[in-house]
């Protein structure tokens, strides 16, 4: 008895330890790999702006001007056409009355390109029927003008930000093959830093352009519709004065 114990206490202090699980090697797996992810360093949007070089100030200038004229142009153009739906009955009806001074300070309640537009019409009634037109369109092309102001600005940021991202990444092709021809060696140490630069200024160069061209465009759709309020507006009033 004593023999078979001393032989089944052999067998098992030589017996191989178990082979560990699937489940328990992917958890290593995982383990390694979340430490891995842990250990590599982040990369800030601090850090990729200064990556683009000097020429990410250019384009952070123009990113500003594009949407300091887009905020404003729009606070502009909305309080253009913040002009009630009764102004033009409302004038329709003091001018049957014959009442043009009431006319009168009912645009001057309105501080509206509509409202000034309409004044002056009413201003020059008494002169010929074309006179007074003439009148109407030419505050209207002021007005129209005003509302445009530096909406071309940002046609021409939409076509100089990609421009600048271009030349930012003919900046990093030249620093490429510097370090290149510096080192005699062709390596990731050597095309990092130009690479950076490449793809960092062409990416702020891209977006800069997209908000400057939507921004265009977009207020400019603002403008037309307010010319065409005011278009339809200028036809009603000298429809008022041939009735009367």
């Amino acid at each position: 008895m004593t023999h078979l114990l001393s032989l089944l206490l052999q067998l098992q202090v030589g017996q191989p330890a178990p082979a560990a699980t699937p489940a328990a090697a992917a958890d290593s797996a995982a383990t390694a790999a979340n430490a891995a992810a842990a250990a590599a360093p982040g990369l800030s949007l601090i850090d990729l702006i200064l990556a683009g070089g000097w020429i990410m100030v250019p384009l952070f200038l123009l990113s500003f001007i594009s949407i300091y004229i887009i905020i404003e142009r729009y606070i502009t153009i909305r309080k253009a056409g913040a002009v009630p739906e009764s102004f033009m009955p409302g004038i329709r009806n003091l001018m049957v009355k014959g009442d043009l001074q009431g006319a009168k300070m009912l645009c001057a309640q309105n501080s509206t390109p509509l409202a000034r537009m309409i004044e002056k019409g009413i201003r020059r009634i008494g002169l010929p029927l074309k006179e007074i037109e003439t009148s109407v369109e030419n505050v209207g092309k002021i007005e129209i003008a005003r509302l445009e102001k530096n909406i071309n600005v940002l046609g021409i940021v939409a076509g100089i930000a990609p421009m600048l991202g271009f030349v930012g990444t003919i900046i990093g092709v030249i620093k490429i093959f510097y370090a290149i021809s510096s080192t005699g060696d062709f390596g990731i140490a050597q095309i990092s830093g130009g690479l950076y630069t490449k793809m960092v200024t062409s990416a702020a160069g891209l977006i800069v352009g997209i908000i400057a061209h939507i921004g265009y465009h977009w207020l400019s759709i603002m403008v037309e519709r307010m010319v065409f309020r005011m278009e339809n507006s200028a036809i009603e009033f000298m429809d008022i004065l041939q009735d009367n």
